[in-house]
């Protein structure tokens, strides 16, 4: 089973968090606060904090930065993974992914499961990679973040989780980036 292994450091990454709704603002953001809570209790530091409208366009752009910004290591998104007309976190997201992370979709609507039974199956939420950097798409509701953080990214954001963690993969997250500059050369 999964442990912490305290003969390893901590290595505290930069995270970014996007709340994606229309009316909320960033004193309104509980979600947004859930989350900033919990990455800065962990150690980690908050590289920005953005509220953005429901439009694939918008969130494109911010996601877009922070994953070419080199300051930025992870994006975790909360907002807009239901299926009203609204809803499209996912159809900004996915297109960016490099690599798709079905297993954190899996294992978050576990955990949901546990809490909110069936109703689970009404959030979309996803994640992949791209850029180098971990992207995380969740629902809109402080439980929703408090599960995915507290069941899921603390634990895999933490270096020192055992028995394998994203933070000792990330050096290789570009290895395809850079194997095709070598055979250009």
């Amino acid at each position: 089973m999964s442990r912490i292994d305290d003969s390893r450091p901590f290595i505290p990454l930069n995270i970014a968090v996007l709340t994606v709704s229309d009316t909320r603002t960033l004193e309104e953001d509980r979600s947004g606060n859930t989350l900033v809570e919990r990455i800065e209790k962990a150690g980690h530091t908050l590289a920005d904090r953005k509220i953005v409208k429901d439009d694939v366009p918008a969130i494109q752009e911010v996601v877009k930065g922070w994953i070419a910004e080199k300051g930025v290591d992870v994006v975790i998104s909360t907002g807009g993974t239901g299926f009203t007309g609204r809803d499209v976190t996912p159809e900004a997201v996915e297109p960016l992914f490099e690599k798709r992370m079905d297993g954190f979709s899996t294992v978050f609507h576990r955990l949901s499961f546990e809490k909110i039974g069936t109703s689970t199956i009404q959030s979309r939420a996803t994640g992949g990679v791209a850029g180098a950097t971990y992207i995380f798409a969740i629902p809109g509701s402080p439980g929703a973040c408090k599960d995915a953080w507290d069941g899921i990214l603390k634990w895999q954001l933490d270096y020192r989780h055992m028995p394998c963690n994203f933070v000792e993969i990330m050096p290789r997250l570009d290895e395809h980036l850079k194997r095709g500059k070598l055979q250009e050369a």
